[in-house]
């Protein structure tokens, strides 16, 4: 059957749509911008406000419930489906005393950075690592991995995934473990123990050149790492004194598509302005102060997370005059640098 105009000629834009073609220079404008424009937008969540939804939440839903009692951290432009910035998710999760999470694992890579509480546990293939606050735990793709409060008060910390990336690449599997918990079949923190003197890396073990084969990343030498340089150190303009967590054997991110990040903004920092193609995620592990997103100001405090988009002009600054602001950061930079379409540039 032909499609025909009022004037009774074939619509050859009807007639090409129905054969599944469609006119390049109808959205030429649209493929090839300019710049980047980001979906998301600059936000913020508060903890403080968070919380007590988390603690509602965790009295009121059972674990048959609600497996996994997390709260979605979902960016305003990123709804369906959700994300906290282009390729990047961001999650607060809770468990309390005496609970498990049910072991599993999923293409999508993982961390968790604490944020409050003690006495938990993630078993990561067989090895048992533990949460303190600070601490950043990784999960890398298709680990098993599960979790165990066997100490006091709630639990909480925060989800980093790249699901979104995954899932537009197509390539996200799931399983459920055979058990709810794994068994621990390896030393308690082995991998970090191992890997604690930095350069000193074992040479019985087979390198693995994609993932860091550290599990926690304890806050106790990510803090003595920061104090030991801190006050020497010229630091970025833009990103105050900012170290990154790294693989051992590489040098490079922790894992593949995410790069993990810590960074001391002196007493009056205020950093220059700049903007990159890859997006951001912050988590303020303590202090206060302001960001500058394109315009949009976001004041944070202490726990509280915050998104900067890709390609949106940015700078931080610390309000205190007397105390540190200690930011926690995790971008997809390793992706952007890996397919070679990484671009930075200042913003001022």
């Amino acid at each position: 059957m032909t499609t025909e105009t009022t004037s009774g000629k074939t619509d050859p834009y009807e007639a090409i749509e129905k054969l599944g073609a469609s006119p390049l220079w109808r959205y030429y404008g649209e493929l090839f911008t300019a710049e980047p424009r980001s979906k998301a937008v600059p936000h913020l969540w508060s903890y403080r406000d968070l919380r007590p939804h988390m603690l509602h939440f965790a009295d009121a839903l059972s674990l048959e419930e609600a497996e996994r009692r997390v709260l979605m951290l979902v960016n305003p432009g990123m709804t369906e489906p959700p994300a906290t910035v282009n390729s990047l998710y961001a999650g607060i999760q809770i468990i309390l005393p005496g609970e498990t999470a049910q072991a599993h694992r999923h293409t999508a890579n993982a961390f968790r950075f604490v944020i409050e509480g003690e006495g938990a546990h993630t078993t990561v293939n067989g090895e048992r690592v533990h949460m303190r606050p600070g601490d950043l735990l990784l999960t890398p793709g298709w680990h098993w991995h599960d979790h165990q409060h066997e100490g006091d008060g709630p639990m909480m910390w925060l989800d980093g995934l790249d699901y979104p990336l995954i899932n537009a690449l197509e390539a996200g599997f799931f399983q459920l473990y055979d058990r709810r918990t794994q068994r621990a079949e390896r030393p308690d923190d082995l991998s970090s123990r191992q890997f604690i003197h930095g350069r000193l890396n074992p040479l019985w073990l087979q390198p693995d050149h994609v993932n860091s084969p550290i599990g926690n990343y304890p806050w106790s030498e990510t803090h003595k790492a920061l104090t030991g340089i801190a006050d020497d150190a010229t630091g970025c303009r833009y990103d105050g004194v900012v170290l990154e967590y790294s693989n051992p054997y590489t040098g490079g991110p922790v894992m593949p598509t995410v790069s993990c990040r810590i960074s001391r903004l002196r007493p009056g920092f205020d950093g220059a302005a700049h903007r990159h193609t890859s997006s951001t995620i912050y988590h303020v592990v303590s202090g206060e102060g302001r960001t500058e997103v394109d315009g949009t100001v976001l004041e944070w405090g202490e726990k509280d997370v915050f998104a900067v988009p890709g390609w949106s002009a940015h700078r931080h600054r610390n309000v205190s005059k007397s105390a540190d602001a200690i930011l926690m950061s995790y971008t997809n930079e390793p992706v952007h640098r890996a397919l070679g379409v990484y671009r930075e540039e200042p913003a001022e």
